[in-house]
């Protein structure tokens, strides 16, 4: 089981939402390994790059997690970033976002990752992954958008 520093978890939608806009790049952030488990990788159920590390979570982990009424790619995710220090969970789903501050867990949406490839420097702005975002099926909810842009200082 991996046990690195500042390793980022991501869950099916963000990958999604990525590979949608062709940016999963923006995952690979640096001195962060990123995470992944099977069942999220079935989920997805496309290739993904070869620095993203494909790990089992502990089994009576994803067996607490499952119990939380959450598909097994999330409860995956929670039960592998439960076990991962520092590590933070990329998910976007609400009921998933709920259990994981339950858990105490650190969690970002996938506009958090964006935003964070800008202050890191990987994005020059933000708002051509938005315009990008908003050519797909995937809803941003207006009141985060303008956080997100206030954030990246692009309103």
């Amino acid at each position: 089981m991996p046990a690195s520093s500042n390793s980022i978890i991501a869950d099916t939608s963000c990958f999604i939402l990525l590979s949608k806009i062709n940016e999963i790049r923006l995952l690979k952030l640096p001195g962060r390994n990123v995470l992944t488990t099977p069942q999220i990788a079935q989920e997805f159920n496309n290739p993904l790059p070869r620095w993203i590390e494909i790990t089992d979570p502990p089994k009576y982990k994803m067996k607490e997690t499952i119990r939380m009424n959450l598909d097994k790619g999330e409860a995956s995710a929670i039960a592998l970033a439960m076990t991962v220090e520092n590590s933070i969970l990329i998910i976007d789903d609400l009921k998933a976002r709920k259990i994981a501050d339950r858990l105490n867990i650190r969690y970002s949406g996938t506009l958090g990752l964006i935003l964070r490839a800008k202050q890191e420097g990987i994005l020059p702005a933000v708002k051509p992954i938005i315009k990008k975002i908003d050519a797909t099926n995937f809803r941003i909810d207006k009141k985060l958008l303008r956080t997100v842009l206030e954030e990246a200082r692009e309103v």
